[in-house]
């Protein structure tokens, strides 16, 4: 399957990272965070979970438009809380880049 850019969930890195704030955009504990993920780093994470996805490098979260972080686009096979969530443990697995 292809992932539809349309239907996709996209992660963000700021989702991940330990240095920003909940109100700033990340989406899960500071326990569970990591300090400056990728987006290539997220992509690694959701092809481990067996997830169809796209990279896309050029791309910047809207609260930090002036940064070239990047996302990755999932295809929507879980609810978006729930891949997060998963895809967070996968980041604590994973090697530092």
């Amino acid at each position: 399957m292809t992932v539809d850019p349309e239907k996709a969930i996209v992660l963000w890195p700021s989702y991940f990272d330990s240095r920003v704030s909940r109100t700033s955009g990340r989406k899960i504990p500071k326990k569970d965070a990591v300090e400056a993920p990728s987006a290539r780093m997220l992509y690694d994470a959701a092809r481990s979970l067996k997830l169809d996805c796209i990279l896309e490098l050029e791309k910047s979260y809207p609260r930090f438009w002036y940064r070239k972080e990047g996302r990755v686009l999932v295809e929507p096979k879980l609810k978006k809380a729930e891949l997060v969530s998963k895809v967070a443990h996968k980041l604590k697995e994973l090697p530092k880049q």
